[in-house]
């Protein structure tokens, strides 16, 4: 941690670098030093690793979960929420490692979220060292389990989902095959259709196949004249037509409850 504040000030005051720095925080650091890792950085990131004490000791013997690594990330989020600058708190779980669910791991997220103040939270896979499992399918579920915990993650971030809206199967797990979104929707048929016409924004960002761009592209359009078909819209490609068995375009009562062949 010595030497890597050590380098940040160089930069900062010999070489008057104004440009962005991010510092890992190292786990057991002490206060003062990631007070003055803060001082000199844009952002800082103590990896959690594991969601919880009894994963992280299956894997190390030397790290202590709630001195090593959580306290040291309460004193981050107290000490960069009382910056003048916007210093940024991130962080990342490492997956499959421990034996963990995603659900365990979501959990640990939303809650990093809402109360520690992250800016940010990524996953990596873990990969095991030798050639054979790295061409195991197993591995390619892995990559696929990583790439649902951040659709999952940017469901938080940008969709306002919550924790009880994440639907997982009888182990915990995010399905493999179909992604969380539409889980979502799938077991919410009355939620649908959305009326595109008069749907508020947190509805449409609902629909799956809309993502936040096209949801902003229908509010605007929207104000000028109605929408008549998916066609409106964009161009249509797969996610336009998925989304199209979500939608009424004006023809349907709004508040009447539709079942849907999905």
């Amino acid at each position: 941690m010595d030497k890597l504040i050590t380098c940040a000030e160089i930069l900062r005051k010999r070489h008057q670098f104004k440009g962005y720095i991010h510092l890992k925080i190292l786990p057991g650091s002490s206060p003062a030093t990631i007070e003055k890792a803060i001082s000199v950085s844009n952002a800082v990131s103590l990896n959690i690793e594991t969601p919880g004490k009894e994963f992280l000791e299956k894997l190390s013997d030397k790290k202590d979960f709630l001195r090593d690594i959580v306290e040291p990330m309460k004193l981050i989020s107290r000490l960069t929420s009382q910056s003048r600058r916007k210093v940024k708190q991130t962080t990342q779980f490492i997956v499959g490692a421990a034996g963990e669910t995603d659900q365990h791991i979501i959990k640990y997220t939303a809650t990093l979220y809402e109360r520690m103040g992250l800016n940010r939270v990524y996953f990596s896979i873990y990969q095991h060292n030798n050639t054979e499992n790295r061409e195991n399918a197993n591995l390619q579920d892995g990559f696929m389990r990583e790439h649902r915990l951040y659709q999952v993650d940017f469901l938080f971030r940008k969709y306002g989902f919550t924790q009880s809206d994440i639907i997982y199967d009888s182990s915990g797990l995010l399905s493999i095959e179909t992604d969380p979104k539409e889980i979502w929707a799938k077991n919410h048929p009355e939620f649908f259709p959305v009326n595109v016409n008069t749907a508020p924004r947190y509805e449409l960002l609902r629909v799956p196949g809309l993502g936040l761009t096209t949801v902003e592209r229908i509010l605007e359009r929207r104000k000028v004249a109605k929408i008549s078909s998916i066609d409106d819209i964009d161009i249509v490609n797969k996610r336009l037509l998925k989304a199209s068995k979500y939608l009424n375009f004006g023809n349907l009562p709004q508040n009447k409850t539709f079942l849907f062949n999905f």
